[in-house]
């Protein structure tokens, strides 16, 4: 029998790849850098940014998302979108090289450091990690005003008393562990949920002032998500109905963007319309909505990077495939509709 008929298939294969993700990735993405439990870069070309984060280790390692256009996948995956546009059969053949198995001897000795790593760390699993989402979020100061969230928005121009009420989805941390300094920081807490309106994450950004002003702090990732978020949004303002999202009325606008500061921004001037905010480009395809959800409006940055238009358009395919009418809303100048009302 040939040594091709015993490899192992491509889910074992990204198993063995995930087992030294560290390195792989350093290989794969040479302008990225490690970020706690994360490789962080700007895309799959693998230039400096943080649109897209692989995770290194425990049971997630070798997975991978680019919040920028809603890619995900797993190591092998990302060796075909590296190296060989997207062709799994290249991506698997670089792998076998890469790991070395070239006898049965190559394989069980691979086979056995999967074994070991499992054993050596243990799995988080989606349920601890959404308990660990959950803990930090109620563990803040529930009453944002006049604490230092309310001054970083208000320095972006935000104004939340302007708002019908306090948005229910922020809070303040005083003292936010963040790991890229091993220190706490400030930190205003944002609550991600389902439709059913279970916290499944948390949206982390960490704050600091500097000459009296609070703004985002000077960390090369200052914003950050605890939990798996997929589907998820969080919750800005109710408009009109003053419903909970799942029981909003038929016929309604629903505006969902990206970042909190931007769906803010368009609640502050549309206090009519329900405003969530996605959290990242990629997950705009996925909010779950009710299904007497009719109208859709996407609020989209002014951004003409490839990958970006195609986060959008599967966006908008994705809530057109779902039966419902899509706008895309972009603002009239600066990089998104914050930057207009700021």
């Amino acid at each position: 029998m040939s040594m091709a008929a015993n490899l192992p298939d491509a889910r074992e294969v990204s198993r063995m790849l995930a087992c030294n993700m560290e390195a792989l990735a350093a290989q794969l993405l040479p302008g990225g850098r490690r970020n706690g439990a994360e490789w962080v870069c700007g895309s799959v070309a693998g230039e400096p940014g943080g649109s897209m984060a692989v995770h290194l280790h425990g049971a997630k390692a070798g997975r991978w998302g680019d919040f920028a256009t809603g890619e995900t996948g797993d190591a092998l995956d990302l060796v075909a979108a590296v190296l060989t546009q997207g062709n799994a059969s290249e991506a698997y053949r670089w792998a076998v090289n890469y790991l070395g198995l070239r006898d049965m001897g190559a394989v069980a000795t691979r086979r056995a450091e999967v074994i070991q790593k499992q054993q050596g760390e243990p799995a988080e699993n989606d349920e601890k990690r959404q308990k660990a989402a959950l803990g930090m979020w109620l563990n803040a100061r529930p009453d944002i005003k006049g604490t230092p969230v309310e001054a970083y928005l208000a320095a972006r121009g935000i104004n939340l008393s302007a708002l019908a009420s306090m948005p229910r989805a922020l809070r303040f941390a005083p003292e936010h562990y963040c790991h890229e300094v091993k220190s706490r920081l400030p930190a205003m807490l944002a609550a991600i949920t389902s439709l059913d309106g279970m916290h499944i994450a948390t949206h982390q950004t960490w704050l600091t002032c500097d000459g009296g002003v609070w703004g985002k702090a000077l960390l090369q990732t200052p914003k950050k998500i605890r939990g798996a978020f997929l589907g998820g949004a969080i919750r800005l303002q109710r408009g009109a109905s003053g419903k909970t999202l799942k029981d909003s009325p038929a016929g309604e606008v629903i505006a969902i963007g990206e970042g909190i500061e931007t769906c803010l921004s368009v609640a502050l001037a549309c206090p009519e319309i329900r405003v969530l905010a996605a959290a990242s480009l990629g997950n705009m395809a996925s909010v779950q909505l009710p299904a007497q959800a009719q109208s859709v409006t996407l609020l989209a940055d002014n951004d003409t990077n490839p990958q970006a238009q195609r986060g959008l358009r599967r966006a908008v395919d994705a809530h057109l495939a779902a039966g419902r009418a899509v706008g895309v809303a972009r603002s009239p100048k600066g990089k998104d509709f914050n930057d207009a009302y700021a």
